[in-house]
């Protein structure tokens, strides 16, 4: 449970059943319910892309999808909003790296 998003003071964070998402290959414990942004948080990992113009690291920010910090590629579509994306079992997620990237 450590890492792992139990309380917010607007969002609420409902775990249901356990599945399992691939981060750049590696599987990742998570729950139907919860943000590919907030399983990948859990999981220890906070960077989640790099900005376009200098390659930056960006993470989990504002998670209610206001903010371009989270933008990742799930399932191959490009720029999908992590925060707002709630994990489906099997799910491919990337990191988007800089130059190339559509914001």
């Amino acid at each position: 449970m450590e890492g792992r998003i139990l309380e917010h003071p607007i969002l609420s964070f409902t775990r249901q059943k356990r599945v399992r998402i691939f981060f750049e290959g590696n599987e990742i414990e998570a729950y139907e319910g919860e943000s590919v942004a907030a399983a990948l948080h859990a999981a220890g990992i906070k960077v989640l892309r790099y900005t376009p113009i200098n390659g930056r690291p960006a993470g989990f920010f504002c998670a209610v999808g206001k903010c371009s910090s989270c933008l990742m590629e799930i399932d191959g579509v490009p720029n999908v909003r992590s925060c707002m994306t709630k994990v489906r079992d099997g799910m491919q997620v990337r990191r988007q790296h800089g130059k190339g990237d559509l914001v």
